[in-house]
């Protein structure tokens, strides 16, 4: 079989070369039918993904946003699954801020087990790798430099890192009862990727994500040793389908942690 990790990475470097080809030049908008931003980049960047994926693990089937935007959903019960989001944070990516990402991930039995991110326009990709998680610092498309990350301990201050475009009233109170004593705000999963290498210690979301904008940063701060739960303290589970309460593959709340702290 193909090496996952080199696969994941090559088609992130490509994807995210495409994606600055145009956030460097004109960016055409439309909305999908929930009215959510998407641009020529989201579409080119997951199909230079999904062919990456496809030549390497072709039994493997792929879950992408935009694919599922356009109604071709495989069958993934009882499977392992890849998710896809081509481009994290599309209104980062229109207002020309530099925090979105491409995100790839493996799911296992209801775990994201293997994921990467990389956000071009920053030169950083974070990944998970044998026993642990790395970031990559990225050159002109090509990886120069790769350390170790680890999630932190508790310390006195306790940082959280939230949503740039999707705050809310749930999220300060949250953080007001837990103690935080700083905050960072982020676009895109480089939210759990801060937590994962140290920066922060908590990620707090209350509003509406989908199993794509997650998977690849919570692999990685599983890896890093952090652990990412819903608010009924169970871990955050992928490939959810027939959801009475939502559509198929919406995410409830969930926190993503360094270290776990009392319930408040």
């Amino acid at each position: 079989m193909a090496d996952m990790q080199q696969v994941f990475l090559d088609a992130a470097l490509e994807a995210g070369s495409l994606v600055m080809s145009f956030y460097e030049n004109d960016i055409d908008v439309t909305h999908k039918d929930d009215q959510s931003p998407v641009t020529a980049a989201d579409e080119k960047a997951e199909a230079i993904i999904f062919a990456h994926l496809a030549r390497a693990f072709p039994d493997i089937p792929v879950i992408g946003e935009e694919s599922v935007a356009a109604g071709v959903v495989p069958d993934i019960t009882a499977r392992a699954f890849f998710l896809v989001d081509p481009l994290d944070g599309t209104k980062e990516f229109i207002n020309r801020r530099e925090d979105f990402t491409v995100n790839i991930a493996l799911v296992e039995n209801g775990a994201p087990v293997a994921g990467i991110v990389y956000a071009p326009a920053k030169g950083v990709a974070y990944r998970t790798i044998a026993g642990g998680a790395e970031k990559l610092i990225v050159t002109d498309g090509v990886v120069a430099r790769a350390e170790a990350i680890r999630c932190r301990p508790r310390g006195e201050i306790l940082t959280a890192v939230a949503s740039r475009s999707h705050n809310s009233p749930e999220t300060e109170d949250f953080m007001r009862k837990i103690g935080v004593t700083d905050f960072t705000s982020v676009g895109s999963s480089l939210k759990f990727c801060l937590v994962a290498e140290g920066v922060a210690d908590v990620y707090p979301r209350f509003g509406r994500t989908m199993e794509w904008d997650t998977a690849a940063g919570d692999a990685v701060l599983r890896a890093a040793g952090g652990t990412t739960a819903c608010t009924d303290n169970t871990a955050l589970s992928y490939g959810k389908t027939k959801q009475d309460s939502d559509s198929d593959f919406a995410n409830p709340p969930f926190i993503g942690w360094a270290h776990r702290l009392p319930r408040p």
